[in-house]
């Protein structure tokens, strides 16, 4: 009988017999399913997607939903484009599209907006302002009556016409009960345009107040004017936010559109989209690395710079690692993906930048608390300018009323306490992506800059994290010989009789046990080891393979973060550990003593113990060496203030010697995951603002609980989710550039936050006219409508500069 391979849905990865599963045959290529509900998924058209962040974990492409969010308005968010329901502006894409930054579709409406508000205004403003020109050249060849129907013809073309968003903003804002700067626009524009309609039409009405050497005055030009000027504001301050998003996009584009896959021996380019986990792709010198996958042929170097921000190209061979985005150097090789689309290194990164982007510093909750009584008080305050001009104000009373309420309500500037902080941000979250250090929630970001400790673990933060072993010490219960058996006289089997002779030709030897018995004690941690995805497993695993050794299975697989792992093999029950885990499990053997074991914990080894059936088999010695890059991040982090405390689950000789050779200040010996989150909430109750570092699924509730948790990117998925921010080249010179990149973002903060404060405290009083008693001046509305929409702009310029930051 014969019986035909096995294959794996492409769906939902389950094992299928081509003999009898589902088929659909797809671009000469034949797809097997498990029923009808995967291949109906497979069968299902993928409508548009995005390079950087479609498809799903199975392999198939999916669509990745857009999101659209308010810069300036906390927790609106939008799965379509439109407006603001708590402001009116337009609502922003979330991640910016993939190509060229292009003008958005607000832009150009307000770009068009603000040209025809310039073409019609002009005149107005020309008209408006004749009387204070030499000779008052227009009025020679208009009469005062034509220029005033012109003015107003022409000013409600602009206030209504182009600036008809600033009022239906304004207008929102007031039905919503959340006013803004558009509402004071709106009510400054209104104002001045409404008195000026009035003036026209019934200007002998108004008493002698209101005109100046008998002549009524009218602000057309001031309502036109303004809403020239907030338009203007409205553009600038739109291509500068458009700005902020190069960083995210840059990294957008870093993935090639097509791939080239191997399919039955020939090469064919397929679209991103279309390559599935399992694929063989080619990578040729001088390509992009299409997805995430590991190297099987071949060997090269490769350019990671774009996403860890360092320099030096890095040697990839068969085994290797390869990440979606980088660029191949000098060698070819074909590679393996393993996560493509969303799933990829590369897009995880877009989505994390993204996401963080939307975020929201504590510090905002300051700007936002202000912001909700400002423009009330604004308000208020444009009232009582009014009040106080009218009654004791000099002639012409009721037009430097009006002139000064107008400014006060168009020089205020909610909107730039508003962007201070979320502008910051953006860009900062962007460079800081740029230079391989992902920050997941602003808060992080902003706490990160003022922390005074950092706990940090040691396998695979402060150590490369690819363990090997070094030495097998066999327990002396384990070498001992089987006892007896009881009872009627039974022959031992072979195996035990093989044991015995062994154990008793060495038995004079005991101090030095047999490759035999180390090897044995090697394939049965193997076995079990094979389960879990600690970095020292996988050196117990690699061990057991350099050895040639044959594993058994296990079942009953259970593993205790930061404790060990347990399970049966053959029939026997296994544990493998520490030392205080394997006593809380009442393991024989434990108190005998090697002096090779005490050399090694000195030496800063790790040891594990194997046992089993209770009894203590033998102890395994792994030595994983610092990083190269460590002592010389430590130093900078030590020179930054931090008090830098180690958290290990080594015994304390071992974590000593580590410590010592670091210079670390304090060290935490044989301490589990409970300890380590235990620590981290002393430190905190302490008053310590505390950062904790680390990579592993033992280090995730330390991580979540510490003020700011740092993951390092070659660790577990669960530790990055844990953490607040994520070092993409999981070496702890990122956390350096990353307390740059914090300072930096919180001293641009300050600056944009106190410019913000100041523009508005100094700006209202010159509005109100406070300098008027010094040397009879009153602010223009137009003068303080080009101060207010410059304002926004220096915010933003000032947080533009962060993309320059060196880290």
């Amino acid at each position: 009988m014969l019986y035909s391979a096995m294959v794996k849905d492409p769906v939902c990865g389950m094992d299928v017999d081509p003999a009898t599963a589902l088929s659909v045959t797809r671009n000469s290529r034949t797809y097997y399913f498990c029923r009808a509900h995967c291949r109906d998924l497979f069968l299902t058209p993928a409508p548009a997607y995005c390079d950087a962040c479609a498809t799903a974990s199975s392999g198939r492409a999916r669509t990745a939903t857009k999101a659209y969010y308010c810069p300036m308005c906390a927790g609106v968010e939008s799965a379509t484009p439109g407006a603001c329901p708590q402001c009116g502006m337009a609502l922003e894409a979330a991640a910016p599209a993939a190509g060229p930054a292009g003008p958005t579709e607000e832009l150009r409406d307000m770009q068009r907006r603000f040209w025809l508000g310039l073409a019609l205004g002009l005149p107005v403003f020309l008209l408006g302002m004749d009387h204070m020109l030499p000779g008052q050249p227009l009025a020679r060849v208009i009469s005062q009556r034509l220029s005033l129907g012109l003015q107003l013809a022409l000013s409600a073309f602009v206030v209504f016409g182009a600036g008809w968003p600033l009022l239906q903003r304004g207008w929102h804002s007031l039905v919503t009960r959340r006013m803004n700067m558009f509402t004071l626009i709106g009510l400054g524009v209104l104002a001045a345009w409404s008195y000026s309609l009035y003036a026209t039409l019934f200007g002998r009405l108004l008493p002698a107040s209101a005109r100046h050497h008998g002549e009524v005055i009218v602000y057309f030009e001031t309502a036109a004017a303004i809403t020239v000027l907030v338009l203007l504001g409205q553009v600038m301050e739109l291509r500068a936010r458009r700005r902020t998003g190069i960083a995210l996009r840059s990294l957008m584009e870093l993935a090639p559109k097509t791939a080239t896959r191997l399919r039955a021996g020939a090469e064919e380019q397929v679209p991103l989209e279309q390559i599935m986990v399992g694929d063989q792709l080619r990578v040729r010198p001088g390509e992009k690395i299409p997805v995430d996958g590991v190297v099987i042929e071949g060997h090269s170097s490769v350019d990671e710079s774009m996403l860890t921000g360092e320099p030096v190209p890095v040697p990839k061979q068969a085994g290797d690692q390869v990440a979606g985005g980088t660029i191949n150097q000098t060698g070819a090789f074909v590679l393996r993906a393993e996560r493509v689309g969303r799933d990829t290194l590369l897009a995880r990164i877009v989505e994390m930048v993204a996401a963080a982007q939307r975020s929201r510093a504590p510090v905002q909750r300051l700007a936002d608390r202000v912001a909700a009584v400002f423009v009330p008080a604004v308000i208020a305050i444009a009232v009582l300018t009014y009040g106080l001009w009218f009654w004791l104000g000099p002639e012409p009373r009721w037009a430097n009323a009006l002139v000064s309420a107008v400014a006060v309500l168009v020089i205020a500037c909610p909107c730039a306490l508003g962007l201070a902080t979320p502008m910051s941000i953006m860009i900062g979250v962007g460079r800081g992506a740029q230079a391989g250090v992902l920050v997941k929630d602003a808060e992080a970001l902003e706490i990160l800059g003022h922390a005074d400790t950092l706990c940090v673990d040691k396998t695979g933060t402060l150590t490369e994290g690819k363990p090997s072993v070094t030495q097998i010490l066999v327990s002396e219960m384990w070498a001992e010989p089987p006892a007896p058996r009881a009872g009627l006289e039974v022959p031992p089997t072979k195996k035990e009789h093989d044991r015995a002779c062994s154990l008793n030709a060495s038995h004079a030897e005991r101090d030095v046990p047999s490759a035999k018995m180390e090897n044995e004690i090697l394939s049965m941690a193997a076995a079990l080891e094979q389960h879990s995805e600690h970095p020292l497993a996988a050196a117990v695993v690699r061990a057991a393979r350099e050895r040639g050794l044959i594993t058994g299975s296990a079942e009953h697989f259970q593993a205790t973060p930061g404790g060990g792992v347990a399970g049966c093999i053959a029939g026997h029950a296994l544990l493998i550990g520490s030392e205080n885990w394997l006593r809380e499990h009442s393991v024989a053997g434990l108190d005998e003593r090697h002096t090779a074991l005490e050399m090694l914990h000195s030496q800063g080894q790790t040891i594990i113990g194997v046992a089993q059936d209770g009894r203590l088999a033998g102890w395994i010695a792994l030595a994983d060496p610092i990083k190269a890059t460590t002592p010389e991040a430590l130093r900078d982090l030590h020179r930054f203030g931090l008090n830098i405390i180690l958290l290990t689950g080594d015994a304390e000789t071992a974590a000593g010697a580590v410590a010592r050779a670091l210079g670390l200040d304090e060290v935490h010996a044989r301490v589990t995951p409970a300890d380590k989150l235990n620590i981290i909430r002393q430190l905190r109750a302490a008053g310590r603002r505390v950062v904790m570092a680390g990579d592993g699924i033992n280090d995730a509730p330390a991580l979540a609980a510490a003020d700011v948790g740092v993951a390092m990117g070659s660790g577990t998925d669960i530790a990055m989710q844990s953490a607040g921010l994520t070092l993409v080249k999981g070496d702890l010179r990122g956390l350096v550039k990353a307390i740059r990149l914090s300072r930096a973002v919180r001293r641009n903060i300050r600056q944009n936050l106190l410019f913000a404060f100041a523009y508005n405290a100094l700006g209202i009083p010159l509005a109100a006219g406070a300098l008027y008693p010094l040397c009879g001046m009153l602010l223009s509305p137009v003068l303080a409508g080009l101060a207010m929409s410059f304002s926004d702009v220096s915010v933003v310029g000032n947080a533009l500069r962060l993309r320059r930051l060196r880290l």
